[in-house]
């Protein structure tokens, strides 16, 4: 998503935030534009919870400009909490009703007549795969069910803005998915996310945009895309259908190593637009055409570990 065509959905400017001595976040800054993913990430206690907490209004900030759907954190929270639904890392389902009853006590808390909550009710339920399970017990559901319930249980109030803080901790890969497809349509139908997570595959297929927070600090901020080409190991694979043409090639680029003997070069390359159509200038400048290209970037695991030093975001995350 492009931030310069798509209204601010949260405007932060000089967010800080400690516990006594320690400082939690120092004075990060970060826009998410409306109808988009923005993924925080960041290694244990880097303070992405505190983050939502503070978003979400549940915390006060210490000090920072913050703007959620256009009202001010500080004087306009109830306008916040009247656009926001929070996911957070505990499932907020009760497991002594069913689905359906967990559903129609979140329309009266957002003080629905009953009757529209019943029918939002059925709605979610259908929209969420539950409707044959809709009047068991909660405590019967799998965890993948109760994470859906869960989310459904958020969008009663139909929010604008939704904070997932972790959603799909501790669920089997198939569960994951079917949680991506959901947040997916969410997005396509208008709502912005808030999203958190301890699964780097996660941020890479669903964000937008990506922030990792380390020791308090935004260290790096941009496209999945953006932020693999930050670090070294990049390159443009060339195919070559002979050896001859693999022969010149090399020659003309100069820095392009063979790989494993095959009819294929590795150039370093930082993956960009402008890099490849350098690339292919210089080729077509000696007449040669590979017989295939693409581009080659570290994955999210090599960016956090760059960027944090520490342990990868695949073992946990607070």
């Amino acid at each position: 998503m492009n931030s310069g065509r798509h209204p601010a959905a949260i405007s932060v400017s000089g967010l800080c935030k400690s516990f006594g001595e320690q400082i939690v976040l120092d004075r990060i800054d970060f826009t998410v534009p409306e109808g988009s993913i923005f993924s925080l990430l960041g290694p244990n206690g880097a303070g992405k919870t505190t983050t939502v907490q503070i978003l979400s209004t549940l915390i006060h900030a210490d000090g920072g400009e913050i703007q959620v759907g256009g009202y001010d954190r500080e004087t306009q929270p109830d306008g916040i909490r009247s656009i926001i639904g929070v996911t957070g890392q505990f499932s907020a389902v009760d497991e002594l009703l069913t689905g359906r009853e967990n559903l129609i006590l979140m329309g009266d808390l957002h003080h629905l007549p009953r009757g529209e909550s019943k029918r939002i009710a059925v709605e979610l339920l259908e929209k969420f795969d539950l409707v044959d399970a809709a009047d068991k017990i909660a405590s019967s559901y799998s965890g993948g069910m109760t994470r859906r319930l869960d989310l459904a249980m958020t969008l009663v109030g139909e929010p604008r803005i939704i904070f997932l803080d972790e959603p799909t901790t501790g669920l089997d890969p198939r569960s994951r998915r079917t949680m991506w497809d959901i947040i997916r349509q969410l997005v396509a139908g208008g709502v912005t996310v808030f999203l958190t997570t301890q699964y780097l595959e996660e941020a890479d297929q669903l964000a937008d945009r990506i922030a990792v927070l380390h020791q308090g600090r935004l260290v790096a901020e941009g496209t999945p895309d953006q932020l693999k080409r930050m670090v070294p190991g990049s390159y443009i694979r060339l195919d070559f259908s002979d050896r001859t043409e693999l022969a010149d090639a090399a020659r003309a680029l100069g820095n392009a190593a063979q790989i494993n003997g095959d009819l294929t070069l590795a150039v370093p390359s930082d993956g960009g637009v402008r890099s490849v159509r350098e690339l292919i200038d210089r080729l077509d400048a000696v007449h040669i055409e590979p017989a295939g290209l693409s581009v080659h970037t570290p994955d999210l695991d090599d960016v956090f570990l760059a960027l944090t030093g520490g342990t990868s975001e695949k073992e946990a995350i607070r």
